[in-house]
């Protein structure tokens, strides 16, 4: 069979069955998940923030993935659903005192085998992927999902606000709890959708309903002779008043000026009309003086 330099081959070599399932390692899948950014790939550091559907982001690349949308981008269908910076949440994680950093693993042959950077305020379990984690989608706060359980409340453990069983997001859940998430984003912004236009044409009816009655306030022209129902007759009268007036003032102004018929004689020769000034053909001169009469 071609077995040159008596080598044997074996079935396996010969006979090709089906493909082996690779196995994922836990703990390399565990890293990935709760070491790394879910987009960039780079390692977690504050500001950490979360989606809806609890996956874990670096900020700087949340915002990066926002300002450049090409589908071209690696890892971009993750974060698909993050339509703008309101879709995301920023963490308020505990810090842990044990953790050694980057030193607890200088050989490299293991999977980050250190402590934990963050831990439970409430419990002192580590965020590293053994025990279940949950956000506050108010306040953004993280705690173990034991500790929520044991010490039910409707307050936050560590900053004292209010929240909902609604406003518990788990991170880095499995397939069925982001599926569940997924459902809930969706009704959620479906609501908001119905909000916003069930919104609009109420604030459309109270423009008009001002502009309407802005309109029908009575102005000064209005109030004026108390005609306040009827526009026209107030404006009528308003224009009969100013006539009026005209006519009061002219009055007065011609009582103020002297009449001929009340004055002396004397005053009356002041002027060329009077009788007396009048000249006869045989008193009027053939030259044209400065000072001409023409009768």
């Amino acid at each position: 069979m071609g077995c040159d330099g008596g080598t044997i081959p074996k079935r396996h070599e010969l006979v090709k069955g089906p493909k082996k399932i690779e196995k994922v390692d836990k703990n390399a899948e565990l890293v990935a998940r709760w070491y790394y950014c879910t987009l960039s790939q780079e390692k977690l550091k504050k500001p950490i923030v979360s989606c809806e559907l609890g996956r874990l982001y670096n900020k700087d690349a949340v915002i990066e993935f926002l300002l450049d949308k090409s589908p071209d981008k690696p890892h971009a269908e993750s974060a698909g659903h993050i339509k703008s910076i309101k879709n995301i949440i920023e963490l308020n994680l505990s810090d842990n005192p044990a953790w050694e950093g980057d030193k607890g693993n200088t050989k490299g042959d293991t999977y980050d085998e250190q402590r934990a950077q963050f831990i439970c305020p409430v419990v002192g379990l580590e965020m590293n992927g053994k025990h279940r984690f949950c956000v506050l989608r108010q306040c953004g706060c993280v705690f173990s999902e034991r500790a929520l359980k044991e010490i039910k409340t409707d307050v936050c453990h560590k900053c004292g606000g209010a929240f909902q069983a609604e406003d518990i997001i788990l991170l880095n859940g499995d397939k069925d709890e982001v599926e569940e998430l997924r459902k809930k984003m969706e009704e959620k912004r479906l609501k908001a959708k119905m909000e916003k236009k069930s919104k609009k044409p109420k604030a459309v009816e109270s423009a008009v309903s001002n502009g309407g009655t802005t309109e029908e306030a009575p102005g000064p022209s209005k109030t004026l002779n108390g005609n306040k129902s009827n526009p026209k007759a107030s404006s009528v009268s308003s224009a009969e008043s100013k006539t009026s007036g005209k006519a009061t003032t002219s009055s007065s102004s011609a009582s103020k000026r002297p009449h001929l018929n009340d004055k002396s004689e004397a005053y009356k020769s002041i002027f060329t009309s009077h009788s007396s000034a009048k000249r006869t053909k045989d008193q009027s001169s053939n030259w044209v003086t400065h000072t001409a009469y023409y009768f």
